[in-house]
């Protein structure tokens, strides 16, 4: 497929996450500086940029746990499905529930591989075993994990390697059924095998999911990603095609970035 035909397909796509003129502040500091961002419906759209650009800013800002910052405050709007979910009536508890998140580092529950995908819809009102059951088997098969684990359900999630534990904090993600899943730098701490076959997973999940990921490898958002954004200093400098953006940036900024010139 052309870089043209598939600008074609992504462009008839839906835009699932918008942002408007947002403006993200710690304190006094202005770390999101007019973010005017449309993120499409079921791809996988990936923000790279250095270490302290607002990456993981701008990712925390779609599900609001930057709230938990007390000094932190936005102006703007960032849309989901075309409501602000910064206006005054949204709900943030149920905000989260359409959201999934998977963090840089793995961060299994100290509890059985079952527990841990059972948690997410056990305190979001589902108590029946049976259908628990059903949801954790759905979700280790979604995060490609199942097979390795199916027989050791109620052993400990720590008694797993680095990588199948990140795949289970997806298949713990996905146990909510979300419709956006947040991942941030989820392979920086995964060996080359576990980070080959967090990518793989990466590709099935955005035919159901939206997927917005934040990386500082530059080749991981070339292979896996639809879309590319590039932060600098809390700006959006440039944001498109990642076929293009990798093969004739418009920003020359972005070309000294993706030559290696800094970062």
């Amino acid at each position: 497929m052309s870089p043209e035909d598939q600008k074609i397909i992504l462009t008839k796509r839906n835009d699932k996450i918008s942002f408007k003129n947002f403006n993200l502040w710690y304190g006094e500091k202005l770390a999101l500086k007019k973010i005017n961002l449309d993120i499409k419906n079921n791809i996988l759209t990936a923000i790279m940029g250095p270490s302290g650009c607002g990456k993981s800013s701008l990712l925390r800002s779609i599900n609001r746990i930057n709230d938990l910052i007390p000094s932190c405050r936005t102006t703007g709007e960032l849309l989901i499905d075309g409501e602000n979910v910064y206006g005054k009536d949204v709900d943030v508890y149920d905000l989260r529930h359409r959201i999934g998140m998977v963090f840089q580092k793995p961060n299994p529950f100290p509890k059985s591989i079952h527990e841990n995908v059972a948690y997410g819809p056990r305190i979001h009102g589902t108590a029946d075993k049976v259908d628990l059951d059903a949801i954790v088997e759905k979700s280790l098969r979604g995060a490609a994990l199942w097979d390795e684990v199916k027989d050791r359900l109620m052993d400990n999630a720590y008694s797993l390697s680095g990588g199948q534990q990140q795949r289970l904090c997806i298949a713990r993600a996905l146990s909510i059924e979300p419709e956006i899943l947040l991942m941030d730098e989820p392979c920086s701490a995964l060996d080359p095998i576990a980070t080959s076959k967090i990518e793989a997973l990466m590709r099935q999940l955005k035919e159901s999911y939206t997927v917005v990921l934040v990386t500082h490898n530059l080749q991981q958002a070339a292979r896996v990603s639809d879309m590319t954004a590039f932060m600098y200093v809390g700006e959006l400098i440039e944001f498109g095609n990642t076929r293009g953006i990798f093969e004739a940036p418009k920003n020359e900024l972005t070309e000294n970035y993706i030559t290696g010139k800094f970062g």
